[in-house]
């Protein structure tokens, strides 16, 4: 049913490919007659160009696991609040593209801040093609903006590190015996009801081999919450073994290599101006609402692009300040 499902797809994208072009041989007909037609003309080119861009997208996400869903971490750097505050702008951004593309989102762990943002967030986005889709996102986020926890509104920097993750399915086989777990149950913290904060409902699960912990507190149930924490183990504890075997590979991607902050795949400048920079694709959007608003499609394209061929959307120079 699933390469069924594939197959049709493809039939309707060549379907909507010869669409778009007999309108276009159609309108430059038009055109040749006298015809005003130029803003329809480059209506349908921008729709054409936009559509082959998500179709190469697509034909890029080919590795073992791009099409997988995906479990997300993020998690803010040295600087207290304003890292804080940057990491749950983060969290935002990807929820809204979540939404934007019709994918299920759901916060599993969120940690809050002191004062305002996030300690830590741990996302589950169940969709096709999503784990691939946000390999573009794996490393560290820079914001250099005008701070608006300083009362002398000076600008600050602040940083964030993404993570991903794929989510394995039942298919996948990893053995995890009861007697390697320690179960910690607590009780949940923030918004959620009185049943949540009142119950020790929230589940955390210590694999004791590998020293892997996570943790969930979404649920009212401690069962559901004690199911979701178990998914995610079986998917960190399949990300590790695979990572063993990647561990050559890996000193090879530099967008992986190093995450650590200081060692950016992304600035978002807000202020003295206004620009996202990728400093891996060179490319350089001044749109910044609308990229925070979730908008990370041409992102995400010039990243599987640059990954496959080497090609960047710049020239090399890096106009952003360090």
């Amino acid at each position: 049913m699933q390469e069924r499902k594939r197959l049709e797809e493809t039939l309707a994208d060549d379907s909507r490919i010869l669409t778009i072009a007999s309108d276009l041989e159609t309108l430059f007909e038009l055109a040749g007659e006298g015809e005003q037609v130029a803003s329809d003309i480059e209506r349908e080119m921008k729709q054409l160009s936009r559509y082959l861009s998500e179709l190469e997208t697509g034909m890029l996400l080919n590795g073992e696991n791009d099409s997988r869903s995906a479990i997300m971490t993020i998690h803010p750097g040295a600087g207290g609040t304003e890292s804080q505050d940057w990491a749950e702008m983060l969290l935002r951004m990807y929820l809204r593209w979540s939404e934007r593309h019709g994918y299920e989102a759901i916060v599993t762990d969120r940690l809050e801040g002191e004062g305002a943002g996030i300690k830590s967030a741990t996302i589950e986005i169940n969709g096709d093609k999503v784990y691939g889709m946000l390999q573009s996102e794996v490393g560290v986020h820079r914001l250099v903006r005008i701070s608006p926890f300083d009362a002398n509104a000076r600008r600050h920097t602040s940083f964030a590190s993404v993570f991903v993750i794929p989510q394995v399915e039942d298919e996948i086989k990893i053995d995890i015996r009861p007697e390697d777990l320690r179960v910690d149950t607590f009780r949940a913290s923030g918004a959620g009801g009185q049943h949540v904060n009142r119950t020790d409902s929230a589940i955390r699960i210590t694999h004791l081999l590998t020293g892997i912990v996570v943790q969930c507190q979404s649920e009212r149930s401690q069962h559901k919450n004690r199911a979701t924490a178990l998914k995610q183990l079986r998917a960190r504890l399949y990300e590790h073994e695979m990572a063993k075997k990647r561990e050559e590979e890996r000193k090879l991607e530099d967008a992986k290599l190093d995450i650590n902050f200081g060692s950016q795949i992304r600035s978002y400048v807000l202020a003295p101006y206004r620009m996202i920079k990728d400093h891996r694709t060179k490319l350089a959007i001044g749109d910044v609402d609308r990229v925070l608003d979730g908008d990370l499609e041409e992102l995400m394209h010039d990243y599987l692009v640059w990954r496959k061929t080497g090609k960047t959307a710049g020239d090399g120079k890096d106009d952003l300040p360090e």
